[in-house]
């Protein structure tokens, strides 16, 4: 069995320490074969809120990967939002990222952010037509026996939550992404768990959604999810930091898109 440790937005200048040291420990303490991290590691794309958090990723003793949030744009620095809305995540991406080699298993990153919008709140998802090509040749790419993960930071159709994404084109990706082959959409932003699945033209796809381990919590708990991966599925556990049980989260299957 091949475990995942699912984890976001953890929003360094916000972040819950405690939650922090709890997963830290987790991570120690039980060696899950890769972190993958979607989104959100800094409040306001502060340096100072990079270092912290690439000095954490970095003391994970296990393969990491990183997407973008929308906190992670330059917040204060309107020119810096244009002209270089990426250069401090992608450097802490340099620093950290290693390709993953696990058998069984593809992990394929998409961006749902973006330095503009056409619309007053920047913070919601949009996925680009360059973006949705991009990642739809990568999972076409993956291995014919590879369970297919795409990690982005907002939900492609609206969980129920408190929060929103609001994903631009997120309908249309979650339909090609599922033509292509991919398994499910690890998906952050709102701060609590979920697991959906959508039947689409006979082909399942699932999205994950993974809580906070910051102080931004809205339903739940501080948490994260263990992707368990056997024989070509996998179930999600919710791991909260109270001391209630872990839990499967359930799927949720909506009526057909």
């Amino acid at each position: 069995m091949i475990r995942l440790f699912h984890v976001s937005d953890v929003h360094f200048g916000r972040e819950d320490p405690a939650a922090i040291a709890w997963f830290t420990h987790c991570v120690h303490n039980e060696k899950p074969d890769a972190v993958i991290m979607t989104g959100d590691l800094t409040m306001r794309a502060r340096s100072s809120e990079f270092d912290a958090g690439l000095a954490w990723l970095k003391s994970l003793p296990v393969p990491v990967t990183i997407e973008v949030g929308n906190h992670d744009l330059p917040y204060f620095n309107p020119l810096a939002r244009l002209l270089r809305p990426y250069h401090r995540i992608r450097k802490v991406e340099k620093a950290i990222e290693k390709p993953l080699t696990i058998p069984g298993i593809a992990v394929v990153p998409m961006r749902t952010t973006s330095r503009f919008q056409f619309r007053l709140n920047w913070s919601k998802g949009n996925v680009t037509r360059a973006e949705l090509r991009r990642a739809v040749a990568l999972v076409q790419a993956a291995p014919d026996d590879a369970v297919v993960f795409v990690a982005a930071h907002h939900p492609l159709i609206e969980p129920h939550t408190q929060a929103s994404a609001r994903t631009h084109g997120g309908a249309e990706a979650l339909k090609e992404l599922a033509e292509a082959g991919a398994a499910a959409v690890l998906t952050g932003h709102v701060h609590d768990a979920f697991d959906i699945q959508q039947d689409i033209d006979g082909r399942a796809i699932r999205l994950v959604g993974a809580g906070t381990l910051s102080t931004r919590t809205r339903a739940q708990p501080p948490s994260f999810n263990e992707l368990r991966v056997a024989n070509g599925g996998f179930e999600v556990i919710c791991r909260t930091i109270t001391p209630e049980p872990d839990t499967v989260l359930p799927v949720e299957r909506p009526e057909p898109a």
